[in-house]
């Protein structure tokens, strides 16, 4: 029940994850590149909040109140953004919004990691991410609801704004700080133990000269913090200026918008299904070797159908709903092994690598929109996502 409230709250930020470029682009005038500047400058500040918030709520072992404080800043920086007609006054109010909105990411992570064992992480996760992604879908479907009805744009914000505001509500009865704080080093313990143990094991194997051949690797973080930023990164350039590509060369109406990026979502919550699954740490490697490539072609199967065929929504709706499903399972495995990888006190390495990678690639998506066109910047997307497919591969 604790989950509800996110549950209302990305029901908000669904609606305005496609509501906000077409907003700042076609009802306030702005450009491609004041669109690119505006989201990566609020992802570049989002990630020393990041840090801050999950050291903070670490160093205090209170989580509850960060949640919080994200919900009502979330629903009264989305009132303020009714009063302004200025662009510039609205990047600055969307910048402090994503510092904001991103205190309750690093105690959520903690709240789920504590409350439950590491066998069930998967499946809590999947579970949480599947319900918050049946939010976002509605919230899209509103938008979409919205655009056909023609709903005004200050009506909209006042909605999402709302929705906010009942996460917060919500939250205050519903969210609880663990009484006790262990499960995550005890992980650490049985991790470092069960090195040990298979380094003995080798150890044993080769005195009596039957060495069954498996290596003994210790997982690099670093290799998995570059992989992890390099998807980032193109997961960024590609869907940042996508709504702009829809609107200008597909001649997208803004409801048909929203419909394409509902069945992004619709692929995700399929993807959050089937992701729960404890997979053993080899097995979730080669998981996610799998989905990286898959998503990288996934990428150019929707240049070519672009470039192709002279209708390709159909083509490119199947092809979204394919990346939704691939992110889903790509997320969970990687939020499940960050969680093992990272020590304690510390949780907020992930949330700063995704804002890393994230905020890039929403700057240089659009930029290079404007530079190179649409096609050559999902073609760049495409190679970044095949790169980190080949670091997962050698390096860890």
């Amino acid at each position: 029940m604790w989950r509800l409230g996110f549950f209302f709250h990305e029901m908000a930020f669904g609606l305005l994850s496609v509501f906000i470029p077409l907003y700042v682009v076609l009802q306030l005038g702005g450009s491609l590149l004041e669109l690119g500047i505006m989201t990566s400058v609020a992802l570049f500040c989002g990630i020393p909040a990041s840090f801050f918030w999950g050291y903070i709520c670490d160093k205090t072992r209170r989580y509850k109140v960060y949640i919080l404080l994200s919900f009502i800043s979330g629903a009264m920086i989305l009132f303020a953004f009714t009063l302004t007609t200025s662009v510039f006054v609205f990047i600055a109010l969307f910048v402090v919004l994503q510092m904001l909105h991103v205190a309750h990411e690093s105690p959520k992570n903690v709240l789920i990691a504590e409350h439950y064992s590491r066998e069930e992480w998967e499946k809590s996760y999947s579970a949480y991410e599947g319900l918050t992604e049946v939010g976002w879908f509605i919230g899209l479907l509103l938008g979409f609801l919205a655009a056909v009805f023609s709903v005004s744009s200050s009506l909209t914000l006042y909605l999402c704004a709302g929705l906010n505001m009942a996460a917060f509500i919500l939250s205050i009865f519903l969210v609880a700080d663990p009484l006790m704080i262990f499960e995550r080093r005890l992980v650490g313990i049985e991790r470092r133990i069960d090195f040990t143990s298979r380094g003995l094991e080798n150890a044993s194997e080769l005195m009596d000269g039957n060495f069954s051949g498996e290596p003994l690797k210790q997982e690099s973080f670093p290799a998995f913090g570059v992989a992890l930023m390099l998807f980032m990164l193109a997961t960024g350039i590609f869907f940042t200026p996508l709504p702009i590509f829809f609107e200008s060369q597909l001649s997208f109406p803004s409801s048909l918008i929203f419909f394409v990026y509902m069945l992004n979502s619709g692929g995700s919550i399929l993807g959050y299904l089937v992701a729960g699954r404890r997979s053993p740490y080899s097995r979730a490697k080669k998981q996610m070797r799998r989905i990286v490539l898959f998503r990288s072609v996934l990428i150019f199967l929707l240049v070519a159908v672009v470039d192709l065929f002279a209708s390709p929504t159909i083509i490119a709706g199947i092809i979204l709903v394919a990346l939704g499903f691939a992110y889903a399972v790509y997320y969970i495995l990687t939020l499940a092994l960050s969680m093992e990888l990272v020590p304690q006190g510390k949780n907020a390495i992930f949330d700063v690598l995704v804002g890393l990678g994230a905020a890039t690639g929403s700057f240089l998506g659009p930029y290079f929109a404007g530079l190179f066109d649409f096609v050559p910047t999902f073609l760049i997307a495409g190679c970044l996502f095949f790169l980190a497919f080949l670091i997962i591969w050698l390096f860890t």
